[in-house]
């Protein structure tokens, strides 16, 4: 039986809506899986470390049977083959991918917390997942719809149509 899961994905260095868009296409390589939907690219300011070019951002919902440890280790593959280098906490990169949701699934361990720990209080990863799956509930019960309509969607700009 498949998942449906939805991953957030950024890029603030090169090309970075060319690399977002090549990312969410690379989904469709992982076994088991089918890509189902991406959002379109929103432009964010940075978070955390300030001194560095805005964000490209957009999320990506799939259906898979992996489970999601297995998702997490292909999104990292992903990330260190488009050059992602991890120099500090929040740094510029070539790509970022995070598992957000994955079906009703509540984990947190030592690599990995789904839902993902600081999505509802970021606006770039709200309105994205807003745009692929407007009814969605999260594992707790809560409607996306109705978090969005709260978020402070300040500097945030849509670049896709």
């Amino acid at each position: 039986m498949s998942v449906h899961a939805y991953i957030g994905l950024g890029a603030n260095l090169g090309e970075a809506a060319a690399t977002v868009r090549a990312a969410m296409a690379s989904l469709a390589e992982l076994p088991d899986t089918r890509l189902l939907a991406c959002s379109p690219c929103y432009r964010s300011a940075p978070v955390g470390y300030l001194d560095q070019p805005d964000f490209v951002n957009a999320v990506a919902g799939i259906a898979t049977r992996l489970p999601p440890h297995a998702v997490l280790d292909a999104l990292l593959a992903f990330e260190q083959r488009f050059g992602r280098e991890r120099s500090f906490r929040n740094a510029p990169r070539t790509l970022d991918m995070d598992l957000l949701l994955y079906g009703d699934t509540v984990l947190h361990d030592a690599r990995l917390t789904v839902p993902h720990p600081r999505m509802l209080e970021r606006s770039f990863v709200l309105l994205p997942l807003h745009d692929i799956a407007p009814d969605l509930r999260l594992p707790d019960g809560r409607a996306l719809a109705t978090l969005v309509a709260a978020c402070d969607q300040t500097g945030l700009q849509r670049i896709d149509e």
